[in-house]
């Protein structure tokens, strides 16, 4: 489903991430970690049309997307949930959710809510609250139903569990067990490199800007080379 290949992103002159080749196959969920300033935000941004590729590639869906706008890569089937969930505060959950299905018809964005209600349990009680007024769990949540009412794909989320209390952190790991299990494809960067493990069926490691290691769970959580560095929340 998604293909990436020799991707080389810069901050000026300092070159953030480096050569980045990976794969997503239709209905995996993929783990992207590493420690703080490896590049795991830059490549999930790269691939998401947030920032543009110096060099290599990116193709979705047998296409060439390299550099194409988020607005675009949305309607292709690719949504984001950003870190820090950049929800619209003086919106409620509902309104949130309305914006995420914009490019559906309405008769889906209704079904998509019904999903939603069914899925988020804690959000429906909360429809008409302005978010916010949400805790940090239900944000997050509400960032990853935002993304989920355009139907996508492949959904990206960045950093889901990050500044979430450990019973939250359970709620975010087994919502994304949860789709999992519904199929959904995933692509997913975390600094909690143990929960990703568990919780993917591959993985990516980034240091310094580049991939440094691929391979399941089993295979790179006994890595103690790998993740001497890492902070695992």
């Amino acid at each position: 489903m998604l293909e990436v290949a020799g991707l080389t992103t810069k901050y000026g002159a300092i070159s953030a991430l480096r050569d980045a080749t990976l794969t997503v196959g239709s209905g995996e969920v993929i783990g992207l970690i590493g420690p703080n300033g490896a590049g795991k935000t830059t490549l999930l941004n790269s691939i998401a049309g947030l920032l543009s590729p110096a060099a290599g590639s990116v193709s979705f869906n047998g296409a060439d997307v390299t550099g194409s706008s988020p607005e675009k890569l949305l309607r292709a089937g690719l949504a984001l949930v950003p870190e820090h969930r950049r929800i619209f505060t003086d919106m409620t959950v509902e309104e949130n959710l309305k914006i995420g299905g914009v490019t559906r018809s309405a008769a889906d964005r209704a079904s998509g809510l019904d999903e939603m209600a069914e899925l988020f349990s804690v959000l429906k009680d909360k429809w008409t609250t302005a978010a916010g007024f949400l805790s940090g769990g239900e944000a997050q949540q509400l960032a990853i139903a935002r993304a989920l009412m355009s139907r996508p794909k492949l959904l990206l989320m960045d950093e889901p569990s990050l500044g979430l209390a450990p019973i939250l952190v359970d709620v975010v790991f087994n919502l994304i067990t949860t789709l999992k299990e519904q199929g959904r494809t995933l692509l997913v960067v975390e600094q909690n490199a143990t929960r990703m493990l568990e919780a993917s069926d591959r993985a990516y490691v980034l240091r310094s800007g580049e991939i440094v290691a691929t391979g399941t769970g089993a295979e790179l959580s006994g890595r103690d080379d790998l993740f001497d560095t890492f902070v695992n929340g």
